[in-house]
């Protein structure tokens, strides 16, 4: 690899004025135009590129921000990233991903991989309630940004969507079609989405004056699994629903496999609503009326408040950006009497 050393030994010059010159400095002290011309030239011949990093942490600044989510493969995460990526391209950021698998442990040794690499800033999606770990980079003096939940004792930026709203939408689209048994399938209990999202559907429930079933809310995850088992039970639990509404995108399609397994249809034997799309919600046998989350906007805004952040503008950082949802009204609620 080139070094400035390997240019300035050709040019017969010192590192500090090849430095200078390609840094733009060359007129400010004092050096030829002669002398700029020449570094420039034996520089562009031995194909010279500044190491950034070396530069970066001269300055304590790498151009680099590290990004953590719980499930790379998860549409609404993969929307995320790619999103982050295409604005940190723009400014010039480079961006190490890390997939937290779910795991809390994992995305506690992902933080301190990225810690230690001397990022910028850090975009974290965090796997679960728990968050000593991201409070730890934030006592430290880290730049950090939480994104899909909130934590109200973290003194850090968060971005989240309106998962209460979309759950009244949700629950209010289903009551408005006759229908009062709804089977709730929760992801995992304690985190900020999901009780959001489940006080969404009691608090409408309550509203209209239909009890609120405890054994009708069930689950624990946000993942595939939980949505076929969950499923499974309702379809099997008395009083017999009429319609589930699974919380999120990976729940609602372990609910597609379950029901079809029992060799029920859609919106003839059971309604359904997804909160958030799947890539193929519109493509479906029956199309899935979905919960849309702005997943393109939360990876921008995640991104213009870390850089925002990064460059010290001052800021809240407490604050919790709330992007509205969506009811994307498609075929597989049934309308009933």
């Amino acid at each position: 690899m080139v070094t400035m050393k390997n240019v300035a030994k050709k040019a017969g010059v010192s590192n500090t004025t090849v430095s200078r010159v390609l840094s733009g400095k060359a007129s400010e002290y004092g050096i030829t135009e002669e002398t700029e011309e020449k570094v420039k030239k034996i520089a562009k011949e031995l194909n010279y590129v500044p190491n950034q990093l070396a530069k970066g942490l001269r300055l304590k600044q790498t151009k680099s921000i590290g990004l953590v989510v719980p499930d790379i493969s998860n549409p609404f995460f993969s929307c995320i990233v790619k999103n982050i990526s295409k604005e940190a391209h723009k400014l010039g950021y480079s961006l190490s991903l890390y997939d937290s698998q779910d795991d809390t442990n994992i995305e506690a040794n992902n933080l301190n991989y990225l810690q230690n690499r001397v990022v910028d800033g850090f975009i974290v999606c965090p796997v679960g309630k728990k968050y000593k770990h991201i409070q730890g980079l934030v006592k430290d003096g880290a730049k950090v940004v939480v994104v899909d939940r909130y934590f109200p004792d973290l003194k850090c930026p968060s971005i989240i969507s309106d998962n209460y709203q979309g759950a009244v939408d949700g629950t209010e689209y289903f009551i408005e079609n006759g229908h009062e048994k709804i089977g709730f399938i929760q992801g995992e209990i304690g985190t900020s989405v999901n009780d959001d999202r489940v006080k969404g559907y009691r608090d409408t429930l309550q509203k209209h004056n239909i009890p609120v079933n405890d054994s009708l809310v069930v689950g624990d995850s946000f993942g595939e699994r939980n949505g076929y088992i969950s499923t499974k039970l309702l379809l099997n639990r008395k009083p017999k629903v009429t319609a589930i509404f699974a919380t999120s995108n990976l729940i609602s399609h372990g609910a597609l496999r379950a029901i079809s397994e029992e060799g029920l249809q859609i919106p003839e034997d059971i309604s359904i609503i997804s909160f958030d799309d799947q890539p193929y919600s519109d493509l479906l046998k029956t199309p899935m009326t979905s919960i849309t989350q702005q997943k393109e906007e939360i990876g921008r805004i995640a991104f213009k408040l870390l850089i925002e952040f990064i460059k010290n503008v001052k800021i809240d950082r407490s604050q919790i950006v709330t992007l509205p949802t969506k009811l994307i009204e498609r075929k597989s609620v049934k309308k009933i009497n």
